[in-house]
């Protein structure tokens, strides 16, 4: 169900030739509301928690009152988006209140329900594994997003190529947080829109080296920006299709391409490869012992075929994962770059 999206003015001092008007912060700008109505359970979390690239991300936060923020650079501009839960944790109960500030106001709200998972079937996974099925079980709200964006999933994805998380997330916080807007409205604390792609052509190459990002990545990036429209134009392709455009760019291969649609096309066939630990959590799960390659993983993921994404993240969402053999993925120098 959809609502009419109502906007906010917030109340203006009068002033005139004689009047003093202090120094005070200004109004926050106008917003753009809608409530929407879930077709069955949802927790926004699960849903949106994919969208966070580490605790700091200047695009994503949560409130206290169960709020997720998000910022956005849609098609009509950068954007501020809240969406609340309703009056208690967990899977939202009857209809979902959001609100958005910006030039991308509108944009984010029209596609509220996507991000949300109204285009997901839920339904349509059938667990052949007891782990699989406790798993589902326990997360009724699991829906995935549909955020009909292309570079603020691509650009993160292609900085945790080959790093440690830590190392990706400091470099996406670094250089969102130097070269984005402020986002728009009366977002939390030092929360910022993603850079244009022409803001990121033009990052000097030693921004790249002090945010920790080698030259090959940089480049991969410098690529996509330049092809921007193009890439866009892959959110609303059939999910295969759109790898296959993201997989015409240098540097970006099957495990970037999977990571970037699963957030911008909602694909719940991508499964990831080319992953360090995945193929091990998914043999660890479902045959009691690690699987070392991603042939090994695909095939005991065959029974899904169509939901592979969605059996793969059911399985990270189980917490069942093996005891470590090998130490943590060393930090990288990229002075050796």
């Amino acid at each position: 169900m959809s609502g009419r999206f109502a906007p906010r003015h917030p109340r203006t001092p009068i002033s005139g030739p004689h009047t003093a008007v202090p120094h005070q912060k200004a109004h926050p700008p106008s917003s753009r509301t809608r409530r929407w109505a879930p077709p069955g359970p949802l927790d926004l979390g699960l849903v949106l928690g994919p969208l966070r690239r580490g605790p700091a991300d200047p695009t994503f936060r949560t409130t206290p009152d169960g709020s997720v923020w998000r910022t956005s650079h849609t098609p009509a501009g950068p954007g501020t988006l809240r969406v609340g839960p309703g009056h208690a944790p967990g899977p939202v109960a009857g209809e979902v209140e959001a609100e958005a500030w910006g030039p991308g106001a509108d944009w984010l709200l029209e596609q509220l329900p996507a991000m949300l998972g109204e285009a997901d079937d839920p339904a349509a996974f059938t667990p052949h594994h007891r782990l699989i099925a406790a798993s589902q079980r326990r997360t009724p709200g699991l829906r995935l997003t549909r955020t009909g964006r292309v570079l603020e999933s691509l650009i993160p994805s292609i900085l945790e190529q080959k790093v440690t998380t830590d190392e990706a997330y400091r470099a996406w916080r670094l250089l969102v947080r130097k070269y984005g807007e402020p986002a728009p409205g009366p977002a939390p604390d030092r929360m910022s829109v993603i850079p244009d792609p022409r803001t990121w052509a033009l990052i000097p190459s030693w921004e790249w080296h002090r945010a920790g990002v080698d030259n090959k990545r940089a480049a991969t990036i410098l690529r996509a920006v330049r092809v921007a429209r193009r890439l866009e134009e892959a959110a609303a392709m059939e999910p295969q299709q759109a790898q296959e455009r993201l997989e015409l760019i240098p540097g970006i291969g099957p495990w970037t391409s999977a990571e970037t649609i699963q957030r911008s096309n909602g694909a719940p066939d991508a499964v990831t490869t080319g992953d360090l630990h995945l193929p091990g959590i998914v043999g660890y799960a479902l045959v009691g012992d690690r699987t070392t390659d991603d042939a090994a993983m695909l095939e005991l993921l065959v029974p899904y075929a169509g939901q592979r994404h969605r059996a793969a993240r059911l399985i990270l969402l189980s917490g069942r994962t093996p005891p470590r053999r090998k130490p943590k993925m060393r930090r990288t120098d990229i002075a050796a770059w």
